[in-house]
């Protein structure tokens, strides 16, 4: 089955000091939204924080998160899809913080309607796990085993339709 709902691929992804795979370069939510992009012909859309005040070092990375989290933040984030209406399907992508999507993608989801949209998640993380239904995968497969990633994503976008 081949799914030709127009699509795009939303994603909030970190670099710098990562747990398990040290500094990157290209965050790991990045490289799977990347390949959902690619594999569905969806435009992609990256979440960007107005202020970025985020850490780059690991350990003050996650004490500033779980800070926004408890202190349940909306921060600003850069950028806007003019035409977001015209998507049928929103993939939404996000590294799994506190077992919580970010801060700046609750932003997104508060500033854009996907009612009427079929909206699947994914997530990548070092153990916690997908916060809701959709699909995740471990941080370091995603930086490390790109063939493996591709290989597991290519699964779950065929069992949407894609």
């Amino acid at each position: 089955m081949v799914n030709n709902k127009k699509s795009i691929v939303v994603y909030f992804s970190r670099t710098g000091e990562q747990y398990s795979v040290g500094r990157i370069q290209e965050g790991n939510t990045a490289i799977v939204a990347k390949i959902i992009a690619d594999k569905t012909n969806s435009d992609i859309f990256e979440i960007k924080v107005k202020n970025d005040n985020y850490p780059n070092d690991y350990t003050p990375l996650i004490q500033y998160a779980q800070e926004e989290k408890q202190e349940n933040l909306r921060p600003e984030i850069m950028g806007q899809i003019d035409n977001f209406d015209e998507y049928e399907t929103v993939f939404i992508g996000y590294p799994n913080w506190w077992a919580d999507m970010p801060m700046p993608v609750y932003t997104f989801l508060e500033t854009y309607n996907t009612k009427d949209k079929t909206v699947h998640h994914f997530c990548t993380h070092e153990g916690s796990g997908e916060v809701n239904s959709g699909f995740e995968i471990y941080g370091h497969t995603a930086q490390n085993d790109r063939a493996e990633t591709e290989k597991q994503v290519t699964n779950w976008l065929k069992t949407l339709g894609f």
